[in-house]
């Protein structure tokens, strides 16, 4: 199935365990997860504070999991950031963080976001995805 989407995902505390500097272990279904979403033609950016040498271990890690990725701290292979010309943020649908609004859900439910195309909204002081959220009847002529 080809697919145009990008996915970034970050590492320390989203693919592994945060250990930084060091790899922590997995997180469940990271891996499986991730090379499921490539399977069905995601592009997936390793999008992490890491650089240098801990960079480089974390690719490889990854790659000894089985995830290579379509880039790395960039919106596309090859990209040279020029910051006199451009902005920073990467150029992706998704950003898969274990800091955002909400925490991180797991990857099951990511999964699940992504392939069911889940939305969220605040609800007082909860978010909460639109699949959990109640249906409200319309009344109307034909509803």
């Amino acid at each position: 199935m080809l697919n145009n989407k990008k996915i970034a995902v970050d590492f320390d505390g989203t693919v592994v365990d945060d250990a930084y500097p060091a790899i922590g272990k997995p997180k469940i279904f990271a891996f499986e997860t991730l090379k499921k979403l490539q399977s069905q033609g995601f592009r997936l950016i390793l999008w992490t504070y890491r650089h240098g040498k801990t960079l480089d271990e974390a690719v490889e890690f990854c790659k000894n999991n089985g995830v290579e990725f379509y880039a790395i701290n960039s919106s596309f292979e090859g990209e040279i950031f020029d910051p006199e010309k451009q902005s920073r943020k990467l150029d992706a649908d998704w950003f898969i963080d274990d800091r955002n609004l909400g925490g991180f859900p797991g990857w099951g439910e990511i999964y699940n976001i992504i392939n069911e195309r889940i939305e969220f909204r605040v609800e007082g002081k909860e978010v909460l995805p639109y699949s959990k959220l109640k249906k409200e009847k319309k009344k109307g002529l034909f509803w």
